[in-house]
């Protein structure tokens, strides 16, 4: 069985948002750049079937600029066996999956994470599933592979789900598919330069949103204490001010 856990670019959460000064793109300067956490735990998840004897090769893909190789190497140095970056700027949801049909045909599980902590758009993974016409399962918390059957857990209200499906697949994962992403050794990261990273061109697409520009939210307002034994005033604040009750 092979596996492409789709990867996303983007800023480290401790990062400090700045926009440029008409407000109309993100300001890169400074920015420390990660695995986007739900993909991170795709690809631990991943790696842990891969260990267990079920899966043969594991790809991690991304539509970016240079700019993310260093991601992507990490993900090899965590244990990917390859890389395929489709060299493209990433605009919204529809025209990234376009991207990712040219290379994502010849798998049998594709895994994206539930959203990316950047846009956290959660459209990439069924939109991918549409276009290459195979089945999607959203909400997946557990993945198992046994004599090559696949079942898949998914959390719903109320309660949990247990399904049986056929390959190909996308599944689409939350917290819960792993417990903790792996760290990358120093042997990993070493052998991660010898591991291939291929450069796909990007296909005509027309993105089907565009953003016209971003503001910052509103600065939280100074905390206010109150009197344990002012009870009165708390109540007041919460209905006239936070508007909570």
């Amino acid at each position: 069985m092979k596996i492409l856990v789709l990867i996303s670019n983007v800023p480290d959460t401790t990062t400090k948002v700045k926009f440029t000064g008409d407000n109309k793109s993100f300001d890169t300067t400074g920015v420390q750049w990660i695995i986007n956490p739900w993909d991170e735990l795709a690809l631990t998840r991943a790696l842990e079937l891969k260990d267990a004897g079920a899966v043969e090769k594991i790809t991690v893909a991304n539509v970016g600029t240079k700019i993310t190789e260093p991601t992507l190497r990490k993900a090899l140095a965590v244990g990917a066996d390859e890389a395929i970056r489709i060299d493209a700027e990433p605009s919204d949801a529809f025209y990234v999956a376009t991207q990712l049909t040219q290379v994502a045909k010849d798998y049998d599980l594709i895994m994206a994470g539930i959203e990316s902590s950047d846009y956290n758009g959660s459209g990439v993974g069924g939109m991918l599933a549409e276009m290459l016409g195979i089945n999607s399962v959203s909400a997946v918390s557990g993945i198992e592979i046994e004599n090559g059957n696949m079942t898949i857990h998914r959390d719903i209200d109320g309660g949990s789900q247990t399904l049986t499906v056929p390959t190909p697949l996308v599944v689409v994962v939350q917290k819960g598919i792993a417990i903790d992403p792996r760290i990358p050794s120093m042997r990993g990261i070493m052998m991660a330069r010898k591991k291939p990273l291929n450069v796909v061109p990007a296909v005509d697409a027309t993105p089907k949103t565009t953003f016209l520009n971003y503001e910052l939210p509103p600065p939280k307002a100074a905390c206010k204490m109150v009197d344990e034994d002012n009870a009165k005033e708390l109540l007041r604040l919460l209905k006239e001010e936070a508007k909570v009750l």
